[in-house]
C-alpha cells in the first residue's frame, strides 16, 4: 500500500526525519488558509500514488496566498498518469544547496534489504541511474544486522554523501522497520543553503501483509479513486504498482524487478508497471499478473524476468504455460528464466511453444528483445 507524500512526511517527522513544515489543502479557499499560515510563499504539490508530478504541472511555486489560491485552483482535478488530484500538499519553501536520493527497498530474491543512494537525486534520478549506474550505489543490509550508526555513515560515504545525511539514514531504516515498509524513499534529500538536511519529498510503500498491526494509516491511505488497475491487481493478492510506460514486467523479488526497470529504461524503453510474484509463480499467479498488465492499453510487450530459488524455473515455466491455457495472449511475451532448473524451464517453454513468446537467456538481451518488440507494435 502506498502512502500519498503528505502521510509519508509525517511518517518521517515521528521519526526525527527532518520535514519542511507542510499543510494539506482539497480546496483553493483551504489552499490560501494554510499559505498564510505558511508564511505566505509555498511550493504547491499535487497528491496523487505516482510519480512525474513535477513534470506534468503538479508541482507550482505560489508567491502569495492569492497565488496559492488560484494554484491550487489549476493541480486539483488534474489527471496525472491516470490519477486525479483531489488534495494538494503545501510546503514552506527553502534554498537548496544540493540535491540527494536515499532510499531502502525489499530484495525478496536475496532475502534481504539494499540500500540505495546517490548524490545527485531530483528529477533526473532514473536518467542519472541509466546513463551512469556507477553514480548510483546499491548496499546490502542484512535485516539481522539492520541500520547501525557505523552502517549509516557507511552508506552515505560510500555514496558520497554530507556526513550530516547519516543519522537520517539512521531513522529512516526505523520508518523502514518499524512501520513494516518495503520501499521508503527520499527524493530529493537536501542540504540547504543554511547547511540543513531535509527531506523534501517522500514515499513509502507498505506491507499489505502487516495490515493487522496498523490502523491510522490503512484509514488515511484508503482512496476510492486508486487506479483501476492497482486496484484489481490489490485484489488479486498482487504486488503491482501503475507506471507510465509501455513495456509490462513481471519478476520475482522487488530487487530484481526494480533492477529489469531499470535495464529496459537503458535499453530506451519505458516500463509500464511493476509486478513482484514474489516466490510464487503458479498458474493462477501468472494468468492474474498477464490479465492485470494486458489489460493496460499501453502496454505493447510483456516482459517476465525469474531467478529460480525456491519456486524452481520448471514451475515457474509450467505456470507460464498454463496460464496461456487461460488468457489470450495479444501481444508479444518475452520470457528469461534463471537460476534453479532454468534449463528444464527452457525446454518446457520450447515444447509448448506459442507464437508471441520469445526466450531470452540473459536479462539485457531479455530486455533489448522486450524494448525493441513494443517500439516495432502497431
Amino acid at each position: 500500500m502506498d502512502l500519498y507524500e503528505h502521510q509519508a512526511r509525517e511518517l518521517f517527522a515521528r521519526y526525527g526525519v527532518p520535514v519542511p513544515d507542510t499543510e494539506v489543502a482539497d480546496t483553493p479557499r483551504a489552499a490560501r488558509r494554510a499559505a498564510r499560515r505558511l508564511g505566505g510563499r509555498v511550493v504547491v504539490k499535487a497528491q496523487v500514488k505516482t510519480g512525474g508530478r513535477g513534470r506534468a504541472g503538479g508541482v507550482k511555486t505560489a508567491a502569495d496566498p492569492a497565488a496559492a489560491e488560484l494554484t491550487t485552483r489549476q493541480i486539483l482535478g488534474m489527471d496525472i498518469k491516470g490519477h486525479t488530484v483531489r488534495k494538494v500538499m503545501l510546503a514552506r519553501p527553502v534554498s537548496v544547496e544540493a540535491e540527494f536520493y536515499v532510499s531502502y527497498v525489499l530484495d525478496r530474491a536475496a532475502g534481504r534489504f539494499l540500500a540505495i543512494a546517490s548524490a545527485e537525486g531530483g528529477m533526473d534520478i532514473e536518467e542519472v541511474a541509466a546513463t551512469r549506474p556507477d553514480a548510483v550505489v546499491r548496499i546490502p543490509v542484512d535485516p539481522a544486522e539492520g541500520v547501525t550508526p557505523a552502517r549509516a555513515a557507511e552508506i552515505a560515504a560510500a555514496a558520497e554523501l554530507p556526513p550530516e545525511a547519516a543519522p537520517v539514514l539512521l531513522r529512516l531504516w526505523e520508518v523502514l522497520t518499524r512501520e513494516d515498509a518495503l520501499l521508503v524513499e527520499v527524493n530529493p534529500l537536501v542540504r540547504t543553503t543554511e547547511g540543513r538536511i531535509l527531506a523534501l519529498d517522500g514515499k513509502v510503500t507498505l506491507d499489505d501483509n502487516a495490515r493487522f498491526r496498523r490502523t491510522r494509516e490503512e484509514s488515511e491511505a484508503a482512496d476510492p479513486h486508486t487506479d483501476p488497475l492497482e486496484a484489481a491487481a490489490t485484489a488479486k493478492g498482487l504486488d503491482y504498482v501503475r507506471l507510465d510506460g509501455e513495456v509490462g514486467i513481471i519478476g520475482n523479488g522487488a530487487g530484481l524487478v526494480m533492477s529489469t526497470l531499470d535495464v529496459v529504461a537503458g535499453c530506451g524503453a519505458r516500463p509500464a508497471n511493476f509486478l513482484d510474484i514474489g516466490g510464487g509463480a503458479s498458474a493462477e499467479t501468472m494468468a492474474d499478473g498477464l490479465s492485470v498488465i494486458l489489460s493496460d492499453p499501453a502496454v505493447k510487450s510483456v516482459l517476465v524476468n525469474v531467478f529460480g530459488g525456491i519456486t524452481a524455473c520448471d514451475a515457474v515455466a509450467d505456470g507460464i504455460v498454463r496460464a496461456l491455457e487461460r488468457v489470450r495472449l495479444t501481444r508479444p511475451l518475452v520470457v528469461r528464466l534463471d537460476g534453479n532448473a532454468a534449463a528444464r524451464g527452457r525446454a518446457i517453454l520450447d515444447s509448448h511453444p506459442h507464437p508471441l513468446v520469445h526466450q531470452a537467456t540473459t536479462m539485457d538481451s531479455a530486455a533489448r528483445r522486450a524494448a525493441h518488440l513494443a517500439a516495432t507494435a502497431a
